[in-house]
């Protein structure tokens, strides 16, 4: 299946999503798109997605698949083997809540849209946008390691011995934090499954940097 993935190099929604096609050995063309300079935002990319946000996953025929966690649901039914999820229901529901934790609550807030927002509705600086962005990672990164830390379940990885859904959000919000500097001196274990990550050439590929319009 020809893929074409439509994103950013520095968002994290579509570092989660080039780490996930990587989990599954698949290919696709890299299309990007310079989210400053407001390239999402032209006419040819709102007629694919009325959104203009990044990742969008252009299957062939045309049709355009939208939201990360959305189009990674539809990869492990489509590519269901090697798996993003663990097998039964409940480790199942264990592992997206990990994922939402960090997609759906430090994300929203976090991403590039707010940031740009905060300043230019409501005058804040760098060092206030800084502090915007620590507290809401710093608000959830507390649980989330004492989670991780305390579950048996916890592995390698955020589940077990294999990497997948919850791993490919966790690594792409590390990222995101290095560029605000949030000291990770708290979280050991989160540092850990992102060092176990990082250690794999399909989330290291996937990093950021290792773009074709990394900057």
């Amino acid at each position: 299946m020809h893929l074409i993935l439509h994103n950013y190099f520095r968002s994290s929604t579509s570092t989660r999503l080039r780490a996930a096609l990587n989990l599954k050995g698949l290919t696709y063309d890299y299309v990007p798109y310079a989210l400053k300079e407001r390239e999402n935002e032209t006419p040819a990319y709102l007629a694919k997605n009325p959104q203009g946000l990044v990742p969008a996953l252009e299957l062939e025929g045309g049709r355009v698949l939208t939201q990360s966690l959305a189009i990674m649901e539809w990869l492990e039914e489509q590519f269901p083997k090697p798996p993003l999820l663990p097998e039964t229901a409940l480790e199942r529901a264990r592992v997206r809540a990990l994922a939402q934790m960090i997609a759906l609550e430090i994300h929203p807030l976090n991403n590039l849209r707010v940031l740009e927002y905060l300043g230019t509705e409501f005058g804040a600086d760098q060092a206030g946008v800084t502090r915007w962005f620590s507290h809401w990672v710093t608000t959830t990164f507390g649980p989330l390691e004492q989670m991780l830390a305390t579950d048996a379940m916890t592995g390698t990885f955020c589940h077990g011995e294999t990497p997948g859904y919850a791993d490919c959000c966790l690594y792409a919000q590390l990222w995101n934090n290095r560029r605000f500097n949030i000291d990770m001196a708290p979280y050991p274990t989160i540092m850990r499954i992102f060092e176990a990550c990082d250690a794999l050439d399909a989330f290291r590929k996937a990093a950021p940097m290792q773009q074709p319009d990394a900057a």
